[in-house]
């Protein structure tokens, strides 16, 4: 049986099913409960999840699950009403939250954090990171055209010529790619910059403009699996002075850049924010981990002395939550799907399988993820950790982040952008856009959620 709860704490608008997964779900031979009212804040309505074969039921009903569809990570009541060996799929935030790992592990779940999904072929439809961050993208272009209160677009009439809006985007991931493309159908005029040279030709596909100090040590800053090399203090101060100039000169700045498991790369210090125009608008994607821009509050909108206004919007994916839902829910079915048995229609890990390997966080009682698991973490010392959980009241409303992954999946890249690209009639190449990096510091980054 797979049970859909509705999201602890309020704090979530999205939900782990829509009515076209849960057909799905039946269709492979699951029972499949939705607790009353768990799609309300994706207006999905519970007589929709009935026409689609669910039973609508209630929060102890999730006593009786093999499978778990979450969107947060569960908290320690939640687990309580949970029934050992039952897999529990969710983005688990697990960084900085090992004691609510452990409790997973001491509830007997097996926890798998979609977050940690690798970025291969045969994965890219499990990919909640792109199909999420696509969304903050767009979002954040949305955002900030509201906060602007100007039009975006050039408009030229009998009164007069309104200028077209000058947008930035720091880091070019999924999310990046999204916000230049949406940014470019408004009309504005944009420009974008990242530490990896292979994403300029993307960039330039969308009809914006690349910045970067090109010199030869750019050139290098890639690995072989396309995340950014950490660059000199001689590059980094060049490219600092490069970007700060140009965004005194913009209307509009978006941040995406994020590092798994670590704070937030500083991309815009107080000074730089000082210099733009009044009205000016920065939009930071990575708020919750402290910020990629001095000053940023999570949770509001801040205006500066000098009237810039700095939005720090938390949950920026959920603020388009009927459109990520359905996104989400496909990211879990076809996951859950890979570890169907065909013939007996139950539930059959197969613990080799490569998704399972990445994704898999506790299991048997035990932290197995190697990021996490060891001595402070696993066997009896679990009990000792898990306790620490019991803090958390309620989820937090910070969304998740994943675990470095490869990053030279060329088809997950191509798909990514074309997508961002559909309107803009742009083609990109094959490197992989699934993590942003910090430009002004010139620190590997991670993609935004």
């Amino acid at each position: 049986m797979v049970f859909i709860p509705c999201e602890a704490g309020g704090l979530e608008p999205r939900v782990g099913a829509s009515a076209d997964s849960v057909k799905r779900l039946v269709g492979l031979g699951f029972d499949v409960i939705v607790e009353a009212g768990a799609g309300l804040g994706s207006r999905i309505v519970d007589e929709e999840f009935a026409k689609a074969g669910a039973v609508i039921g209630k929060a102890s009903d999730a006593a009786r699950a093999d499978v778990v569809l979450k969107v947060r990570r569960p908290s320690e009541a939640e687990l309580k009403g949970y029934k050992a060996g039952a897999a529990v799929l969710a983005t688990m935030d697990p960084y900085g939250n090992e004691a609510a790992v452990a409790a997973m592990a001491k509830a007997g779940v097996t926890a798998f954090a979609m977050e940690f999904m690798p970025r291969i072929t045969r994965a890219q439809v499990m990919d909640v990171l792109s199909s999420q961050a696509n969304l903050a993208g767009y979002q954040a272009v949305i955002d900030a055209a509201s906060e602007y209160d100007r039009a975006l677009p050039m408009m030229m009439t009998a009164a007069g010529t309104v200028p077209a809006a000058k947008v930035f985007v720091m880091g070019v991931g999924v999310a990046g790619l999204q916000a230049i493309a949406t940014a470019r159908r408004l009309g504005a005029v944009v420009t974008a910059t990242d530490v990896r040279p292979a994403v300029k030709e993307q960039v330039q596909s969308l009809g914006a403009k690349f910045l970067a100090v090109e010199d030869e040590e750019f050139k290098a800053a890639e690995t072989a699996g396309g995340y950014a090399k950490e660059m000199s203090k001689e590059y980094q101060a060049k490219q600092a002075a490069l970007t700060a100039e140009h965004i005194a000169k913009q209307d509009i700045v978006i941040t995406t850049a994020l590092i798994p498991g670590r704070p937030a790369p500083r991309l815009i210090a107080a000074d730089v924010v000082a210099s733009m125009k009044p009205g000016s608008v920065i939009v930071d994607l990575a708020v919750e981990r402290g910020g990629n821009v001095e000053g940023a509050v999570a949770g509001q909108v801040v205006t500066t002395a000098n009237g810039v206004k700095i939005v720090g919007h938390l949950n920026v994916a959920g603020r388009v939550a009927a459109s990520a839902s359905l996104l989400y829910a496909r990211n879990l079915f076809a996951f859950l799907e890979t570890m169907i048995d065909k013939e007996t229609k139950q539930l059959a890990i197969n613990r080799e399988d490569e998704l399972v390997k990445a994704t898999m966080l506790t299991d048997g009682g035990k932290v197995v993820h190697p990021n996490f698991a060891g001595p402070n973490l696993t066997g009896k010392a679990v009990e000792a950790a898990a306790p620490a959980a019991a803090a958390e009241e309620k989820p937090k409303p910070v969304p998740k982040k994943a675990a470095p992954r490869p990053a030279g999946d060329k088809p997950a890249a191509k798909a990514a952008a074309k997508k961002a690209s559909s309107k803009t009639g742009g083609k990109t190449t094959g490197q992989t856009t699934g993590q942003s990096t910090g430009q002004s510091t010139g620190k590997t980054g991670g993609e935004t959620a």
